[in-house]
């Protein structure tokens, strides 16, 4: 039986197809600019993800449909994300290395998703779950992934509001970072609970924490005061 929040995907999807090209367009004004670059594929993954959500809650589960978003959002999830903020983080050789490192989990796993028989009497006509898998060492790439992301994208974003807070005149850049961090979390504690069946809450979670990081980027690109530590230039 459907809810009323099997139906947030759609408005997500909405949202990161009007947040995408944002940060795309600063991408190609600022190129190189990796950062740029993973951030605006981190929310178009985002976005795809909560696409196969919404087609999910309009048709029904589908195979293809499955496969889709257990890539996009489980597997990608934030780690595009993560990303951008490891090339503000870390020197770029050691950025490369961990996107490299990622990347090669994500296919890794992805190519489990797709050749892994499916328990179809754990299918629910409405409900996405890593659950049916028959495959369990797939869904053990998850936890891998979404630590990574946790580490750098919400452990840089705080990092980087402690920096900021501690500066005079530098509060708005702290702040900034401060609704980056949660809404990077966000997705992540909603994800926890997907894993064991309750999508609902992940599809809570994955628009208020989109919506956080958009708040997050628009106080700090329209008051820049200095070159960022780790928020949206």
């Amino acid at each position: 039986m459907q809810s009323w929040s099997h139906y947030l995907p759609i408005i997500t999807t909405i949202f990161s197809a009007w947040f995408a090209p944002q940060l795309l367009r600063r991408w190609r004004a600022q190129r190189p600019a990796p950062h740029l670059f993973w951030w605006g594929l981190g929310v178009v993954a985002y976005g795809a993800g909560t696409v196969v959500e919404s087609l999910t809650t309009l048709f029904g589960w589908h195979l293809a449909f499955f496969q889709a978003w257990y890539i996009t959002g489980a597997l990608l999830g934030g780690a595009p994300l993560a990303q951008g903020t490891a090339y503000l983080l870390f020197r770029k050789r050691t950025a490369n290395i961990l996107a490299a490192a990622v990347l090669l989990a994500v296919l890794t796993a992805s190519i489990g998703v797709l050749l892994s028989p499916i328990d179809y009497t754990l299918v629910e006509p409405y409900r996405l779950s890593g659950q049916v898998l028959e495959w369990h060492w797939i869904r053990a790439f998850v936890p891998f992934i979404n630590s990574y992301a946790l580490l750098v994208l919400v452990g840089g974003a705080a990092l980087s509001a402690w920096k900021y807070w501690r500066r005079p005149g530098m509060e708005r850049r702290g702040l900034a970072n401060v609704y980056i961090a949660i809404g990077g979390l966000l997705p992540g504690i909603g994800g926890s609970f997907a894993r064991y069946g309750r999508v609902e809450v992940l599809y809570v979670t994955e628009l208020l924490g989109l919506v956080l990081i958009y708040v997050g980027f628009r106080i700090a690109v329209t008051r820049p005061s200095a070159p960022p530590v780790l928020a949206f230039p």
